[in-house]
């Protein structure tokens, strides 16, 4: 029989950093907010990069992402808004609509495109790139792909609504997209005014909240209680548990966490290896038409 004194107290995380995204321009000139993978936050392992975008003008987004490659991450795409259609070098091809996700493994290589489905109204998503293990970056390419009739929404207390694209809860949702390698957990949370989600969670995972609708209360340094506002993204210290609640307003963020690789990191452009030289093979790869 467990004694009292046997069970750990829980360690909530708090939020140790802020991190505004900057303006950034992509593919053939889309317009969007860069986040992970800027000057300020390079990444949080394994977390590469991380890209809103927000449009309702059409000359930010119609020239959208034309051919390119990728080798050596995954790719995961999510709209909250709008339509994109994808091809790539396999004979893939899908539209990917609001709410649904993407989860691309470029792995050893593929070349694609995305390009709006769509010549006027609001698009509005991410797009976050999450590393692979050396040993698995010449994996064969790979897709992870769900509409929103197949991503489980789950309901709380307080009307607070959960809809889990990958990883599980406390209360058994299973989200879709599975990838034992980083054993991501990807949450998009509505919180009515003056709800609270709290959520136990791996506690040498990375784990960041980013806030889509705010102000949203999280717990920060030395007991004090930071107030995040639309387009911040706070970075969690180690804990067990997140904990964060809507203030007068609703609130609507994204809460995304996973399994550090803590290995070496050689980033060009759109191709992630851990060394120089196998860097400069995938551009001697995809220039001799090898992906």
């Amino acid at each position: 029989m467990t004694e009292i004194s046997d069970i750990a107290p829980i360690e909530p995380r708090h939020i140790v950093r802020v991190v505004e995204g900057i303006p950034a321009t992509d593919g053939a000139g889309v317009q969007l907010t860069r986040v992970i993978g800027q000057p300020a936050l390079p990444m949080l392992d394994p977390f590469l990069l991380l890209d809103a975008f927000r449009s309702d003008r059409p000359q930010d987004y119609l020239a959208g992402f034309p051919p390119h490659p990728h080798r050596g991450f995954e790719t995961v795409t999510y709209l909250l808004s709008g339509r994109m259609r994808h091809r790539d070098s396999t004979g893939h091809e899908g539209i990917i609509e609001p709410g649904g996700i993407q989860w691309m493994t470029a792995a050893r290589g593929i070349v694609h495109s995305e390009m709006p489905e769509q010549e006027n109204g609001l698009l509005e998503g991410f797009q976050l790139w999450v590393n692979l293990p050396a040993a698995h970056k010449m994996d064969p390419p790979a897709y992870q792909e769900y509409s929103v009739s197949r991503i489980p929404l789950e309901l709380r207390e307080g009307g607070v609504e959960v809809r889990v694209i990958a990883g599980s809860t406390s209360l058994h949702t299973v989200g879709p997209v599975v990838q034992p390698l980083t054993l991501p957990r990807y949450l998009d949370l509505k919180l009515p005014p003056g709800s609270r989600f709290r959520e136990p969670s791996a506690p040498q995972h990375n784990a960041f909240v980013y806030v889509i609708n705010g102000p949203l209360l999280i717990a920060g340094p030395a007991g004090s209680e930071l107030q995040l506002q639309r387009d911040d993204l706070g970075i969690f210290s180690r804990g067990d548990e997140i904990s964060l609640r809507a203030a007068e307003r609703e609130a609507r963020c994204l809460v995304v966490s996973g399994k550090p690789l803590n290995e070496p990191v050689a980033r060009g452009g759109p191709f992630v290896m851990n060394t120089r030289e196998e860097l400069q093979q995938a551009y001697r790869d995809f220039e001799q038409k090898r992906f």
